[in-house]
């Protein structure tokens, strides 16, 4: 009796070390990846973890979706709850470092260096800015020859502006716009953020707000206006990555390298149509992409 129990605890040891390390092992080739609930950080996922598996031997885990974005993916960053994810430079600017300015990309060292303190570096700094915008439809462009929202000041009181509710109560929005440019636009109209495009398109509006990756942008007959003054803060997008994932796997940052520029605003705008209007999952979206930037195997 005594001789069986003493291999069943021997037996029961073996299996709790090979249980361990098996574990331990696990999580060394397991990588942890959040996104925000938008579709472009789920088609952003989906590259990741097809490049990351495809020229390593880690294996990604994403959490999409995290909800209230940088504001609950950070601390899990900080509590080592994940290991990296994608991020916006002016969101990291403000909403992260607490910076009061305006953030704009000359700015990035000081970015950078806020993070290490941290223990955290931006890498492969993706290239698209989603950042907010005016859009004119494209006949009030050339009657008009606009090209930046200074070139409103003399004719706004021509036009009519169009924005969702919110844009008209934020701080940042439209008093700040007409304020900074000197604009007076002939009349307003207070939009569903879903009908914005369809509003434009039948001439309803002349100008609007935007973001600058807006899948509907893709397809519509607008012109992009320049911020000449740098009202909207630059929200380059780029990853934010754990110093000790970086050092435990270095052969992350070759992947990361592979996503340097590698996307337009253009092209995360028709990325985002693909899903948004065209039913397209953001995998099959990522990898055509992939595919047509030949980064896959």
């Amino acid at each position: 009796m005594k001789t069986t129990k003493k291999v069943l605890g021997l037996l029961l040891a073996v299996v709790l070390i090979t249980a361990l390390f098996a574990g331990c092992g696990k999580t060394d080739t397991v990588i942890q990846m959040a996104t925000k609930p938008m579709t472009e950080q789920y088609i952003l996922g989906s590259m990741m973890k097809t490049l990351i598996e495809q020229e390593t031997d880690l294996t990604v885990e994403i959490t999409e979706g995290v909800g209230g974005g940088t504001s609950n993916i950070q601390p899990a960053m900080e509590k080592g709850d994940f290991d990296f994810y994608p991020e916006y430079t002016g969101s990291g600017w403000n909403a992260v470092l607490k910076e009061e300015s305006l953030y704009d990309e000359s700015m990035f060292a000081e970015l950078q260096a806020g993070y290490a303190e941290m223990d955290m570096t931006w890498t492969g700094m993706i290239g698209f800015n989603d950042t907010y915008g005016l859009v004119v439809t494209k006949e009030a462009a050339q009657k008009y020859n606009l090209k930046t929202y200074s070139d409103l000041a003399a004719v706004s009181n021509q036009l009519t502006f169009g924005a969702e509710y919110d844009f008209f109560e934020r701080e940042d929005g439209y008093d700040a716009l007409c304020e900074t440019y000197g604009l007076s636009f002939k009349d307003t109209m207070d939009l569903d953020i879903g009908l914005k495009y369809d509003a434009i398109r039948q001439k309803k509006i002349d100008v609007m707000n935007m973001f600058t990756t807006d899948g509907q942008l893709s397809v519509s007959d607008v012109v992009v206006l320049e911020d000449d003054k740098g009202l909207y803060p630059s929200y380059v997008c780029g990853f934010v990555v754990r110093n000790e994932v970086l050092e435990k796997h270095p052969e992350l940052q070759a992947v990361f390298d592979l996503m340097e520029n590698a996307i337009t605003d253009a092209e995360m705008a028709e990325m985002n149509y693909q899903v948004e209007s065209e039913g397209k999952s953001p995998e099959e979206v990522a990898t055509a992409f992939l595919q047509e930037k030949g980064l896959l195997k």
